[in-house]
């Protein structure tokens, strides 16, 4: 198997500017690689860090240190130097992210909100709509919906969405934060087959997850309580 994700004494400090320059430590020595077609959970007690990692592995955050090295399409990208356009090109290509939240353009049908991370990437915008929809019917989103923006409808049915949104591509990293918080059991059985096919594709998923998700998807636990800063 290839690695697809590697982090190398990655750390983090949260400077706080209207706060007379407090910092609070976050993370340090942050050490661990992923393969194609493996899941990697973090788990650690609540303020450990573990969202703050993937966030630094997206590039919403800046690490202070260290690397975090990206491999697809034959190229690395190491995140913790790319310049803004590299992270977005980044994304486009390489590395999907699922939140805990969904930010949708209002107005948007829902249909085109899952569609649009294909579209983006070239594929025509029917083949986007229907791989799209395959996922809403998946994820028990009701057809009659599917018009409709997703501001309107309810926070599991949005994070059903968000869901649908960040699976629709196949990209050779995925990082869930949180996907199943707001779901169902039977919902978060869908997510747990969901997870279990990108893996068979050959992509790489760092997630964060509850104990009894964790115990389905995971090949890796990390506890990144051993990465925890000292304040």
């Amino acid at each position: 198997m290839s690695t697809v994700l590697e982090l190398t004494a990655v750390a983090k400090t949260f400077t706080m500017h209207l706060q007379g320059g407090i910092r609070l430590p976050v993370v340090t020595g942050v050490a661990f690689a992923v393969q194609a077609g493996e899941c990697a959970v973090l788990a650690g007690r609540s303020g450990a860090g573990k969202s703050s990692i993937l966030k630094m592995i997206f590039g919403t955050y800046r690490c202070d240190a260290g690397s975090i090295l990206v491999n697809a399409d034959g190229r690395t990208v190491d995140v913790a130097q790319a310049e803004p356009r590299q992270i977005l090109m980044l994304r486009a290509r390489a590395l999907g992210y699922v939140s805990q939240f969904l930010r949708a353009v209002p107005r948007v049908p829902t249909v085109d909100v899952v569609a649009e991370p294909l579209v983006i990437a070239g594929v025509e915008r029917d083949d986007a709509r229907r791989r799209a929809a395959d996922l809403l019917r998946r994820l028990n989103i009701p057809q009659r919906l599917w018009p409709l923006p997703p501001a309107t409808f309810s926070g599991g049915e949005q994070q059903r969405v968000n869901i649908a949104r960040g699976f629709v591509s196949d990209l050779p990293l995925l990082l869930l934060d949180e996907p199943t918080a707001s779901l169902d059991a039977g919902n978060r059985a869908v997510v747990v087959d969901l997870v279990a096919e990108k893996k068979r594709r050959g992509t790489a998923v760092v997630a964060i997850v509850h104990d009894d998700v964790r115990a389905a998807i995971a090949d890796t636990v990390i506890d990144v309580n051993r990465f925890t800063a000292a304040a």
